[in-house]
């Protein structure tokens, strides 16, 4: 967190809460929701200019009932999800890479959506791999130590037969099937955070 937003919540730590004027869609992006937006269920309007976006990366976190944040100075801006807190990207140097910029270097859990979600795990980092990258990591994707067609991971799914696993880092990552619905339940985060 900026020394300045520690000094601003030092100095006004009663400023309410934010809630809906921020989110995070599927693709990483990150999105201002105005009252229309809000209202009709839109997405909103996607941020481009650099140094917000820096400012907002730097400044995002989660509190202890797993709705995550942006801290704008003395105000909390609770972000909605349309995925998960993090979306991540195919890097050749790192493997992954968050929507903030930071590497994803290790991934502790891995879980395959009956969507065709892939969620990658690392101590408080839950990442939904961004879907146009799919492609690129489905070749790291191994069922019993074979390359994973389309119709085998289908069957995976379906009946779970054999082991699927991601190749990562030199490592092959034990991935479990996850229902898409179930996800910000079974990794403990809401995607759309409310007043308590």
């Amino acid at each position: 967190m900026d020394d300045l937003v520690k000094q601003a919540l030092a100095k006004w730590p009663n400023v309410p809460h934010c809630y809906g004027w921020l989110g995070l869609d599927a693709r990483g992006h990150w999105r201002m929701r105005d009252q229309q937006a809000q209202q009709q269920q839109l997405p909103g309007d996607k941020i481009a200019h650099a140094a917000l976006l820096s400012f907002i990366n730097r400044n995002y976190g989660h509190d202890e009932r797993g709705c995550w944040f942006f801290q704008n100075g003395p105000q909390r801006v609770y972000v909605n999800l349309q995925a998960t807190p993090y979306i991540a990207r195919s890097d050749p140097q790192h493997g992954f890479v968050l929507q903030t910029g930071a590497p994803l270097a290790r991934i502790e859990q891995a879980y395959w959506c009956d969507n065709g979600a892939l969620i990658l795990c690392h101590g408080d980092v839950v990442a939904q791999v961004d879907d146009r990258d799919m492609a690129q990591v489905l070749a790291a994707l191994r069922i019993d130590g074979q390359p994973a067609s389309d119709d085998a991971l289908l069957a995976w799914l379906e009946e779970g037969h054999g082991t699927l696993t991601l190749s990562h880092a030199g490592q092959d990552i034990a991935v479990q099937p996850l229902a898409y619905a179930k996800v910000a339940q079974a990794l403990a985060f809401q995607q759309a955070p409310t007043a308590p």
